[in-house]
């Protein structure tokens, strides 16, 4: 009862890479892990999904795709939130390498998971997901925005030669302001509990040095892009603070109703191979070569199906 069974798997972990797979600021959700597995003297790596055009940066791209960010990395475009982090662990005395895949299709994006697992050796991959979306099958009302996670659970499935892969997600409500029914959420973790895919749900605390330094690195990065504050983070570290309700950390999300509130603190954790197990069109992924294709091939997969599973309210 007191050690979620993720947390028994991590423990037994040695090499650790920790990966942002919905793109963005993603990686940022996976940093108060990062900060508790390095405490314990675990090798543990970074990874992210850019959005960045790495290409017109300055970043070393060691497999097709696959580019290395460090401190060293000039900022030579307005949105790198990887250098920024970088930069911060620099700062605080951590390893300052944050691997950055580019935005392309199956084949270049597992190429560069094989690549970085078979380099760093490592034993266990933690895909991490800012929101709940990547637990969408594929048949609900609304998915959110599926095609860098779902990509990145395709990949990661595929990935051979690393013992352990998990999933976790932060944010939960996060996801209304991009359409996904949080109901569907839910349905879809009993599912997974079922299964025996459900490795447990633990909360992040505000005064516990692990949301502190993901409030320091997040302050960090926005202060230095403060035209793209991540809504995301910013919201999960509200909900952690005690915020609750409409409340608006960005004029991106002005005009919209959100609802910031406690459980977006929560880390919900599950087998990757469970989640990849239960999604409806991942095989439809594995031909394509960029994210336009992906797009494609997940409207494909939608106008197939005979029916949309419709919205549900939650009765609380």
């Amino acid at each position: 009862m007191f050690t979620p069974p993720f947390i028994e798997k991590l423990q037994f972990a040695k090499k650790i890479l920790l990966a942002g797979m919905g793109g963005g600021f993603d990686v940022f959700c996976a940093l108060p892990l990062y900060h508790a597995l390095k405490a314990q003297g675990k090798q543990v790596h970074l990874a992210n999904l850019s959005f960045t055009a790495l290409r017109a940066t300055r970043a070393r791209e060691i497999e097709e795709g696959l580019f290395v960010v460090s401190h060293r990395t000039p900022v030579t475009v307005g949105y790198f939130p990887e250098a920024h982090l970088s930069q911060f662990l620099h700062e605080q005395g951590h390893d300052s390498t944050i691997y950055a895949f580019e935005k392309r299709g199956y084949r270049q994006l597992h190429a560069g998971y094989q690549h970085l697992a078979d380099a760093l050796e490592v034993d266990t991959i933690v895909l991490v997901d800012g929101g709940t979306d990547s637990l969408m099958r594929g048949d609900e009302d609304g998915l959110g925005t599926p095609e860098e996670d779902a990509l990145s659970l395709v990949v990661v499935r595929d990935v051979e030669h690393v013992e352990q892969k998990l999933l976790a997600c932060i944010g939960f409500g996060v996801d209304t302001f991009h359409g996904v029914c949080h109901a569907h959420f839910l349905e879809s973790v009993a599912a997974l509990t079922r299964r025996g895919h459900h490795l447990g749900t633990f909360n992040l605390l505000p005064d516990t040095p692990e949301v502190q330094f993901y409030q320091q690195a997040l302050d960090f990065t926005h202060a230095s892009m403060p035209d793209r504050i991540s809504i995301v983070n910013s919201s999960v570290l509200g909900g952690i603070q005690g915020d609750f309700g409409d409340r608006h950390y960005t004029e991106r999300t002005r005009g919209s109703e959100l609802m910031i509130n406690p459980l977006m603190g929560l880390y919900w954790t599950f087998d990757l191979m469970g989640v990849a197990e239960r999604n409806l069109y991942l095989d439809d992924l594995l031909h394509t070569e960029s994210m336009g294709d992906v797009w494609r091939a997940i409207e494909r997969f939608r106008n197939r199906l005979a029916e949309i599973r419709p919205w549900k309210d939650l009765p609380f």
